[in-house]
């Protein structure tokens, strides 16, 4: 069904900002991978749990879009999204055959610290295809959902995202995207959270962030998609 028409339509803003997380940490993946000493295990372990948290936020995010975006635009914008739909699915597929990859190679580099040129030239790979998906994407999908699909629905993607994440890592994943979010986004972002998370979130998520972007790229605040 069409939305009604006086149903709220999607404020698309939280996706630009999730855009610009996923930007900035898969840039810096490559050289963070290249940089660890081979058989320096413990500082590959460091990196690599950051590489396969970032994939897990990446998948979760594209599958809510698989379940819950893509069928809508399809069903409601008729010829506008004949053409570009399948292209973000095919998009979506290249980047998971390059994850499937990166998932290889992960557990022998973490254990051991070898092969992090080859799992490097995985990432370039992967961010590669990423950085052209999510320009496209912002380009011709996000004006589409501002007009074919509703707050509401908008709403169940992060919903989505937020049901299958482990709930320990999500103060610091909203932590990521706080960064280089914009204040009334991540206001609205938080609108509907319950109150405790409202109050700890703002506080909280920054400070989990600074002292994982410390651990991981050696400063608390790593190069903005700006200024890197």
């Amino acid at each position: 069904m069409s939305p009604a028409v006086d149903e709220p339509m999607a404020d698309v803003r939280d996706m630009y900002m999730a855009h610009t997380m996923l930007r900035r940490e898969f840039r810096l993946l490559p050289e963070l991978t290249r940089d660890v000493t081979p058989g320096d295990a413990q500082r590959a372990a460091v990196v690599a749990a950051h590489a396969e948290l970032l994939c897990s936020v990446l998948h979760l995010h594209h599958e809510g879009e698989d379940l819950l975006l893509w069928p809508r635009l399809v069903q409601r914008a008729g010829e506008e999204a004949a053409d570009i739909v399948p292209t973000m699915e095919e998009q979506h597929h290249a980047i998971d055959r390059i994850h499937t990859e990166v998932a290889k190679l992960l557990p022998p580099w973490r254990a051991a610290g070898e092969g992090g040129e080859e799992l490097a030239e995985a990432f370039e790979r992967l961010l590669s295809v990423l950085l052209e998906h999510l320009e496209l994407e912002e380009r011709e999908i996000l004006p589409l959902a501002q007009k074919y699909v509703t707050a509401a629905e908008w709403k169940q993607l992060g919903e989505h995202g937020l049901a299958h994440s482990p709930k320990k890592t999500l103060p610091l994943t909203f932590g990521m995207a706080m960064y280089e979010g914009d204040r009334d986004v991540l206001r609205s972002v938080l609108a509907e959270a319950p109150l405790p998370a409202r109050l700890i979130m703002p506080v909280l998520a920054p400070r989990l962030y600074a002292a994982h972007a410390k651990r991981v790229h050696g400063t608390s605040t790593p190069p903005r998609v700006g200024t890197s």
